[in-house]
């Protein structure tokens, strides 16, 4: 494709046509440094701490649900709709930091996620698990947090493997929508 080419230009034949899916939204995130991804919330708190205590409303943080000492929200880089997690409010590392309080009403919670996940999108099956430090993967190494992910037969393809892209049926404030409504009552 020239460089004046039109980004919606499906006029390409042959082996050279391709189609492109556009996600324009990313490039803040992607133009932003490591430290400065993890350091967008007020000094000396972690990026879910600053989520938590940030004084937003709960449509605007996408949070989902708040216990006594931890929460659940939407993921903002979700691998399906209905990516939700689990956080405590106060940053731990690794499970044996969490209070016995906070440990017990973190597993409740996540409990309350697969349950509304399943409510509200019927999923083939439901994935739970957390990245325990950086070498884990774990994209916010500094405060641990469970992911609830939904997943259907069939939904792992090319375009995530080959071209880390994925493609999403929702925005996310559908999603915080849905899930919402479908939250189990404690």
């Amino acid at each position: 494709m020239s460089d004046d080419a039109s980004p919606l230009d499906n006029t390409l034949s042959g082996r050279d046509q391709m189609s492109r899916l556009w996600a324009g939204w990313r490039i803040p995130y992607i133009l932003k440094g490591d430290d400065e991804r993890t350091q967008e919330t007020p000094e000396g708190m972690t990026l879910f701490e600053g989520i938590g205590k940030s004084g937003l409303d709960d449509s605007v943080t996408y949070i989902l649900w708040r216990g006594t000492h931890c929460y659940a929200l939407l993921n903002a880089y979700p691998y399906s709709s209905g990516h939700l997690l689990v956080v405590p409010n106060e940053a731990a590392v690794n499970l044996e930091d969490l209070s016995a309080e906070a440990f017990a009403e973190l597993w409740e919670i996540v409990q309350m996620g697969v349950v509304a996940v399943k409510a509200e999108y019927q999923p083939d099956g439901v994935n739970v698990g957390m990245n325990l430090g950086r070498a884990s993967g774990a994209g916010v190494p500094d405060h641990l947090h469970v992911h609830v992910v939904p997943r259907w037969a069939g939904d792992t393809n090319f375009l995530t493997s080959i071209a880390e892209a994925r493609v999403l049926p929702e925005s996310l404030s559908d999603t915080w929508t849905r899930l919402k409504a479908a939250w189990p009552e404690r």
